[in-house]
């Protein structure tokens, strides 16, 4: 009886730019599932990523509104010195 042997392989996540440029549909389509990382001499450069990812990362969680409201010094009072009432001076035209 055979037993049949499949090589999985993990998706290429990290692609030299060269690479990147000529084959750059493939970056595009990889991007759907992961963020593909982009290298110029061996540096990570750039990042590809899907548009609903994008979307994630670049829209605010909450408003300030909702921001100040659950902030957790919400309540703190502050002591602010007292400002003493200073006569205006007399300016000579």
């Amino acid at each position: 009886m055979e037993t049949l042997t499949i090589a999985l392989t993990k998706p290429k996540v990290e692609w030299q730019l060269q690479e990147a440029k000529a084959m750059f549909s493939e970056v595009v389509k990889s991007a759907v599932f992961q963020p593909q990382f982009i290298t110029v001499r061996g540096k990570k450069t750039a990042v590809v990523l899907s548009f609903d990812e994008y979307r994630k990362l670049s829209s605010p969680k909450t408003n300030l509104f909702e921001f100040i409201q659950n902030s957790p010094l919400r309540n703190i009072e502050l002591e602010l010195p007292v400002r003493e009432i200073e006569i205006p001076r007399e300016v000579n035209l």
